[in-house]
């Protein structure tokens, strides 16, 4: 396996691999509902692809109130850290704009992923999309 890299992407010109991937992880893999995936944030967001060598793995999304979400890795390129990558990516973009707080809603089986992360959970489980989350939050130093 090849070196992961991050980078933020462009919404507009990066929009297709941006689906391609979100579409795989959420809508196919986890039935959320296609119009529960896609919403007017993205348009505002910045977001992040992930690649192996030219080719894109992974996706994630940073809101300017410092929300992460989206994190999406296609199934091949889970447990190799990617996820891991991206989330570092969207963090250190937070607090390059100034945000010390990011939050985040985790499915409630990768929770212990943001937790190693930083995150603590705050809220109790609740539905989002018919799938189990918590809100999580990490404060920077």
């Amino acid at each position: 396996m090849s070196e992961i890299t991050v980078r933020v992407a462009d919404w507009t010109i990066d929009n297709a691999e941006i689906r391609r991937i979100r579409e795989t992880v959420f809508v196919a893999e986890q039935a959320v509902p296609p119009e529960l995936e896609w919403d007017a944030d993205d348009e505002r967001a910045v977001h992040f692809l992930a690649y192996e060598r030219d080719y894109p793995i992974g996706t994630a999304r940073l809101l300017n109130d410092g929300h992460i979400g989206r994190v999406s890795v296609l199934r091949d390129w889970r447990g190799l850290h990617v996820g891991e990558a991206l989330m570092h990516a969207a963090v250190r973009e937070a607090e390059a704009k100034g945000v010390r707080e990011q939050w985040l809603t985790a499915q409630v089986h990768a929770s212990s992923f943001y937790e190693r992360l930083g995150f603590t959970i705050v809220s109790d489980e609740f539905l989002e999309a018919g799938i189990p989350h918590v809100e999580m939050v990490r404060r920077s130093a």
